[in-house]
């Protein structure tokens, strides 16, 4: 009995108190029954020893097979990173399998599907309306100004023939009669 005193006080057993703590928050425990004899309370005190006893085997034998499943698994190669990987396709196939999990998946394929579908309208709305805004007059003549603009600027810088437009324009003449010694605007006179 001394052995077990000294092997709980050096590992207290937390099934033990946690039962000690049950039946302590009863009031059964705290404070014995008058009406119980002195032979009656030494057997309940020799049983409480022997679950007491009991319950410290178990937890040894517990301890000793946790070790043999340790050495086992070791033997196995099943290292815990092996396990928590086991663990984790066992609990995504369960998570795959449940109703729950296939009703979500058909809505969101569902909801997916629609939003493919307002998508899909929307940028067809949009085209439609960028090819009406380039359709438009107004539209067709900035294009026409810009295209314009972009050939006087990428075109050499060699008279222009008297068949354009640009020969009948007096800015045009005035440029190329100017000569070029004389001062412009871009250079400034000091």
């Amino acid at each position: 009995m001394e052995d077990t005193e000294k092997d709980s006080q050096q590992h207290p057993d937390p099934v033990a108190e946690m039962g000690e703590d049950a039946v302590m928050s009863t009031g059964h425990y705290s404070s014995p029954l008058p009406a119980m004899t002195e032979e009656e309370r030494h057997e309940l005190q020799e049983e409480l020893a022997k679950v007491e006893d009991e319950i410290q085997t178990l937890s040894q034998v517990l301890s000793a097979k946790e070790k043999q499943v340790a050495d086992i698994k070791r033997k196995l190669g099943i290292t815990p990173l092996n396990e928590l990987k086991q663990n984790i396709t066992k609990t995504w196939q369960e998570v795959t399998t449940s109703n729950a999990y296939r009703r979500t998946s058909e809505t969101l394929s569902s909801a997916g599907l629609k939003a493919s579908a307002a998508i899909s309208n929307v940028s067809f709305a949009i085209s439609k309306k960028l090819g009406d805004v380039r359709n438009a007059p107004s539209f067709k003549s900035f294009e026409e100004k810009m295209e314009n603009l972009k050939t006087k600027m990428t075109s050499p810088a060699a008279p222009p023939s008297s068949t354009s437009d640009e020969a009948n324009n007096p800015a045009t003449e005035s440029l190329l009669t100017q000569p070029e010694d004389s001062p412009t605007q871009e250079r400034p006179m000091n």
